[in-house]
């Protein structure tokens, strides 16, 4: 289970189940098990706390953006 955190704030934005030992591309909604401070605009993620823009929401998956987020915790093996 990684922890998904803003890369200018800080701020825990949610839980998200990782399977496989790639990067962080994708996040698949059906994997994101808790909402911190992640907040859905339009087709976007941000961050509540300081307006970093996090991801692209496509239809069933958010696109990250690789320099805007950190994770910790640990990745699934299948």
């Amino acid at each position: 289970m990684l922890t998904i955190k803003c890369a200018q704030c800080q701020a825990k934005l949610f839980k998200y189940h990782k399977i496989g030992r790639g990067k962080v591309l994708r996040c698949w909604k059906s994997r994101i098990k808790r909402l911190y401070q992640a907040e859905f605009q339009e087709n976007r993620i941000v961050c509540r706390g300081c307006g970093n823009e996090i991801g692209e929401i496509e239809e069933r998956s958010i696109k990250m953006k690789q320099d805007k987020f950190i994770y910790t915790g640990t990745k699934d093996s299948q």
